[in-house]
């Protein structure tokens, strides 16, 4: 399994999201720090859910983190978030 398709269970479990949406963004990170050859890991996720209403930016990025928290161990080493509730994303 791809580690897009794993960020996108995991994500899609814990948080019971109405939109997500996560774009593997390694190629453009070639020669930087955490780039390992053929692999993924760096991201840009998008992500809906009425799981972060009455949450800060922080916390909700929070609640990504410890959802993914063994993949960011050992394999992703970059997470751009942009996580709104379904109101917020309607606007």
């Amino acid at each position: 399994m791809s580690m897009t398709d794993t960020i996108q269970r995991k994500l899609a479990a814990a948080l019971a999201p109405t939109e997500i949406d996560i774009e593997d963004d390694s190629a453009r990170h070639r020669g930087h720090a955490g780039h390992r050859h053929g692999d993924e890991t760096h991201f840009k996720v998008r992500i809906v859910s009425a799981a972060f209403a009455g949450l800060s930016r922080v916390e909700r990025q929070r609640r990504v983190y410890a959802v993914l928290a063994e993949e960011m161990k050992s394999h992703i080493h970059a997470l751009n978030l942009t996580t709104l509730t379904p109101a917020e994303a309607e606007q």
